[in-house]
């Protein structure tokens, strides 16, 4: 019996209850799938036979909204790491406002075709406590600088805006000091560094799937991965009432012949997001031959989602995010068969 066969059995049989060969790279990843990522021996039916399917997960964190989905995708893996790789394309879409890539290592002009609009961030309105952008005491106090009066306050403002952004990435990717570490823009400060590192620790599937890739996003760049490829990128998106603007880093890695992984961070978000982990799994599919199950993972956290309202909010949150991911599955597969 050959080891795709194997893996059928082992996913129409709801096998993944022992503990896998490591050997076994199929049964290894039977087991995150129904252990970690709490995939339904149903779902993982549905999946063979070709539907997508997606959950909400369990929170770790009161804060925290995680969904998981797969589906198959009818075509080699391969093309799907080309589109990833070209990002901007990739994640071309009506909620993708604008995109761009940063070089290596990243220079400020790479920001240049960012659009900062009074909705974006206002200098003006924008104080310790009460600013409409997460930033730390000391970067909001740089805005007081600019004459809200000035015919360019706004571009001014929007200038020094995109600069602290640069100086954030300059940090993070050099692992110099410099990196926000508190955001002090509503009442209480936010943690994004604790946060993710909170995130991170009750992720059990990281080093199942990749040794070594909970080190090397958590310690980023001090602990690098062998082999992986990474990609920092910035967008501005719309979500909620407001568009916000994000930066994240890409890891890809592909640890087995048959598996390739695509881990994604928030490095930094100008509004919603403190702490944010996706993974996108590419596993090459027991039957047809030339096709792969496409899985993806994602954890976030939003102090929004705490405090009075939570539960409303959090409800209709996941709501969104399960239907907004059935979705983008769809639209993958579509994409990458055509």
């Amino acid at each position: 019996m050959t080891w795709r066969r194997r893996a059928a059995v082992a996913l129409l049989c709801g096998a993944a209850a022992a503990t896998p060969r490591a050997a076994d790279p199929a049964a290894k990843l039977q087991t995150i799938l129904t252990r970690d990522l709490q995939f339904s021996a149903g779902e993982l039916a549905d999946l063979e036979r070709g539907r997508t399917v997606r959950h909400s997960l369990k929170a770790s964190s009161p804060g925290e909204i995680g969904v998981a989905g797969a589906t198959r995708v009818n075509t080699s893996k391969s093309r799907l790491l080309d589109r990833v790789r070209d990002v901007a394309t990739f994640k071309r879409g009506p909620d993708v406002l604008q995109i761009g890539t940063f070089s290596t290592p990243p220079v400020e002009a790479d920001l240049a075709a960012l659009t900062v609009d009074a909705e974006d961030f206002d200098a003006s309105d924008c104080r310790v406590h009460d600013c409409d952008v997460r930033l730390p005491a000391d970067a909001i106090g740089r805005f007081a600088a600019i004459d809200p009066n000035a015919a360019d306050a706004q571009a001014r403002g929007a200038a020094l805006l995109k600069h602290l952004i640069f100086e954030q990435v300059s940090a993070y990717v050099s692992g110099r000091p410099g990196r926000f570490t508190q955001y002090d823009d509503g009442e209480r400060p936010i943690r994004p560094l604790d946060a993710f590192a909170d995130l991170l620790s009750h992720e059990r599937a990281l080093d199942d799937l990749v040794p070594g890739l909970r080190d090397h996003l958590r310690e980023f760049p001090a602990a690098r991965l062998a082999g992986a490829q990474e990609v920092l990128y910035w967008s501005k998106e719309k979500f909620g009432f407001d568009p916000f603007i994000t930066v994240t880093h890409m890891t890809i890695v592909c640890p087995e012949p048959a598996l390739c992984v695509v881990a994604s961070k928030d490095v930094y978000s100008t509004r919603y997001i403190d702490a944010s982990l996706s993974l996108t799994i590419a596993h090459d599919a027991p039957e047809p031959a030339r096709a792969f199950d496409l899985v993806y993972v994602n954890r976030t956290r939003a102090s929004a989602l705490t405090g009075f309202f939570s539960g409303l909010r959090r409800s209709i949150a996941e709501r969104r995010a399960r239907s907004g991911l059935e979705e983008r599955l769809k639209a993958t597969r579509a994409m990458l068969e055509r």
